[in-house]
């Protein structure tokens, strides 16, 4: 877990003022992968005190800007936020519960970055969303299917 330090640095790094609110905002998303902007306030609030929703936005989108978040959008999901950037990591996302989990690339450093065709663009992001379900619900789903087939 970075330290208080390690945030200013990474502030500085990318040409940002190290300001209070920059810093409760970089270790929320350190604190809590994937987390989505209302839950990134609640924390940052607990950190500070009172911090306006427009003030935490504005602090993401400088911080994404910045390539210091990744800033995320599973269809159906709102906007998340994670620390983890610089790799072509992707995302599991459970169809029940929305619960998010990192994975890496299956086969390589970036396989995904070699498309079939390109079309004349130059890629230097891909994105794949594994959906499926997640061990607690895929726990309860078989729990109740076998409740329902007993009926």
């Amino acid at each position: 877990m970075p330290t208080t330090s390690d945030f200013e640095r990474m502030l500085r790094g990318a040409a940002l003022r190290v300001t209070r609110p920059r810093m409760a905002v970089l270790s929320a998303v350190h604190d809590h992968p994937h987390a989505d902007t209302a839950s990134l306030i609640g924390a940052v609030r607990a950190d500070l005190g009172e911090v306006s929703h427009q003030a935490v936005y504005d602090v993401l989108g400088a911080l994404t800007s910045a390539g210091l978040v990744r800033r995320i959008e599973p269809e159906g999901s709102v906007a998340r936020y994670e620390a983890r950037v610089g790799d072509n990591h992707h995302h599991v996302v459970c169809r029940s519960c929305g619960a998010i989990a990192d994975v890496d690339c299956a086969v390589g450093a970036a396989p995904c970055l070699t498309a079939s065709d390109d079309h004349g663009f130059v890629i230097d992001e891909a994105e794949v969303v594994y959906w499926g379900l997640c061990p607690d619900c895929n726990t309860v789903t078989h729990t109740d299917s076998r409740k329902d087939s007993r009926v």
